[in-house]
């Protein structure tokens, strides 16, 4: 006995038609009708990236090899501001500066954000969802007003910090006022408004690992440790160099907070490149050499970024 496929019936006319795969070769993809909704999509977002990117961006190079001030007539200088970035006392220890925030902040804020990603991603834990909005609210405080708040929680005279500290018997002193306890003060108020927000991308991190493999490893007699170097810290290497490109540029690019703070001050010792670049451009009128400022700061920010983003590339490939 010969069996037959039921045919399909016939399309009626005006019936509905399902759209083509996403990512298919359908007509609707190179018909003109798509080409015109895509350009109607992107042409908002390429004019705004050309007038308010790309053209300043263009712009601050011409300016960088010009004697600019924003008054009269340019002359060109070539590389006459490049080599005062490179030779100017006040510049030198501006980036020393910027390092010296950098190194104390991006391991201090990742530390602690990683830390409070594995306690609060603990399902035994009570009131998970109350303690993660306490530590992330901090970043969604403006930055001016957070650091308006902390420079009269450190003031020697009537801040609460200093008073609950001499009730303790502990001295703390004007700490912004500081040469050597200044920096340290802007740094660990900048970690407290920052490390909840690395600690949202670890938990996201964490929650990406599948359960199976803990649960394979703790019948393997792993200790918490073990699981955490074998398991946890491998499967955050994508997270982890995010988290590093994100939290080194946000270090790289203080200014806000140190300049309500401290205004840079005692004597430049919290006055960093971004400061700088403000300075010169603003009150000083020396755009061209702010412009030069800028270009190599962005320079030290993209080959910093490549060289982290090459070794946790790297690194993830011999972990695969």
């Amino acid at each position: 006995m010969t069996t037959h496929a039921p045919s399909a019936p016939p399309r009626r006319r005006g019936a509905y038609r399902p759209p083509a795969p996403i990512g298919g070769r359908g007509p609707l993809r190179h018909s003109p009708r798509h080409r015109l909704t895509v350009v109607a999509f992107l042409t908002p977002a390429i004019v705004i990236l050309t007038v308010f990117v790309a053209w300043p961006m263009v712009s601050a190079l011409r300016l960088s090899f010009t004697d600019a001030s924003g008054f009269g007539r340019e002359k060109f200088v070539g590389l006459e501001n490049y080599a005062r970035v490179f030779t100017d006392p006040d510049i030198v220890s501006a980036m020393g500066n910027t390092a010296l925030y950098a190194v104390l902040f991006t391991p201090i804020a990742i530390a602690l954000a990683l830390a409070f990603a594995l306690l609060l991603n603990n399902p035994l834990l009570p009131l998970r969802g109350l303690f993660r909005t306490a530590l992330f609210t901090p970043f969604i405080v403006s930055l001016a007003v957070a650091a308006f708040a902390w420079s009269y929680l450190l003031d020697p005279q009537i801040g609460l910090l200093n008073y609950w500290l001499r009730g303790l018997g502990i001295q703390l002193g004007n700490v912004l006022q500081d040469p050597t306890l200044a920096m340290p003060a802007v740094v660990l108020v900048a970690v407290w408004k920052s490390f909840g927000f690395y600690m949202v991308i670890f938990l996201a991190g964490l929650q990406d690992i599948p359960t199976s493999l803990y649960e394979a490893a703790r019948v393997d007699g792993a200790s918490a440790w073990q699981r955490f170097r074998s398991i946890t810290f491998p499967m955050l290497g994508n997270t982890m160099g995010f988290v590093v490109i994100v939290a080194l540029i946000a270090a790289l690019q203080a200014f806000d907070q140190i300049y309500v703070m401290t205004g840079g001050g005692p004597y430049g010792t919290t006055q960093t490149i971004v400061m700088e670049i403000y300075q010169s451009g603003f009150r000083k009128l020396e755009l061209g050499f702010a412009s030069a400022l800028s270009y190599v700061l962005l320079l030290i920010t993209l080959v910093l970024s490549l060289t982290q983003f090459l070794f946790f590339s790297r690194r993830e490939k011999d972990a695969a």
